[in-house]
């Protein structure tokens, strides 16, 4: 039996939960970080801590961010991203999570997305909570900002860019309108910043209750991701990866393919979607 024969298998039998990474949106335009398309950058994520505590930092990520906010806003679900819809629509997978911030699985189509690490199209504020729409801040941002223009070298998974420190020296950041001083974050998980303890149990009580766990797209480094792996694995819980490269989560997986998923996915999904569509209710 070949890796793609098992991978239909598990697949077929249902109960399937999804967990994504960036390497799913890579067709979609969005390099990932550690990927083949990630590889050649030295790009250092901002921190939860320099954003908060250091006015010069946030400033520079606000003006990154507001460029590389126009590739996120553009991109569209790919077939990777249709694939796993469709597994779903055919009864096959329970629910998504994913790492990613792009909001690429919703527009796909799936339901039942936990985002692990948020949404980078909404804004919150950190003193009052309010959230708002990143549309609405990206045209704030151009009004305080009209003549802001550079060019992007690269753009990151959670839309930041490369820019030089002299292209942002002028750049003009905003504030709340609901209380009118506090600080805007994206609605995402910083690094060292905590997913929220609710979010993650969701995601535990949804891979224990699993028939497999699909990894798609995920170098599985940082633990916030692995620990799913992990879970299931220790669980008993058959776990396949897919994946381009290897991955810290290979030992406890059952299969492994090693892949582009926009070519993988979408045939096996038509080997195993049409057959549950055709099975008698």
């Amino acid at each position: 039996m070949t890796e793609i024969d098992a991978l239909a298998r598990l697949l077929a039998a249902g109960g399937v939960v999804v967990l994504s990474g960036a390497g799913l949106s890579t067709e979609s335009g969005i390099p990932d970080y550690r990927g083949p398309s990630g590889a050649a950058r030295r790009h250092t994520p901002m921190t939860y801590q320099a954003f908060t505590g250091d006015p010069v930092a946030r400033r520079r990520y606000w003006a990154r961010s507001h460029l590389g906010w126009r590739t996120i806003a553009r991109a569209a679900p790919n077939a990777g991203h249709r694939a796993v819809a469709r597994l779903q629509r055919a009864g096959l997978v329970e629910a998504v999570i994913t790492q990613n911030v792009d909001g690429l699985h919703t527009a796909a189509g799936s339901t039942s997305v936990v985002e692990l690490h948020g949404r980078l199209d909404e804004v919150v504020c950190l003193d009052c909570g309010n959230l708002t729409s990143r549309q609405e801040l990206d045209r704030r941002l151009r009004e305080a900002n009209p003549g802001f223009a550079a060019a992007a070298a690269a753009v990151n998974p959670d839309g930041d860019v490369e820019l030089p420190d002299g292209a942002v020296a002028g750049f003009t950041t905003v504030d709340c309108t609901f209380c009118g001083t506090g600080m805007l974050k994206p609605d995402v998980v910083f690094f060292g910043e905590t997913v929220p303890p609710a979010r993650v149990a969701r995601c535990f009580d949804l891979v224990d209750g699993a028939r497999s766990l699909l990894v798609l797209g995920s170098s599985l480094t940082v633990m916030s991701g692995r620990r799913f792996v992990i879970r299931a694995a220790r669980r008993g819980i058959p776990v396949a990866i897919v994946n381009q490269g290897a991955t810290r989560g290979d030992g406890y997986a059952a299969v492994t393919v090693d892949a582009p998923l926009g070519r993988v996915l979408p045939a096996v999904v038509d080997r195993v979607a049409g057959a549950a569509a055709g099975a008698p209710a």
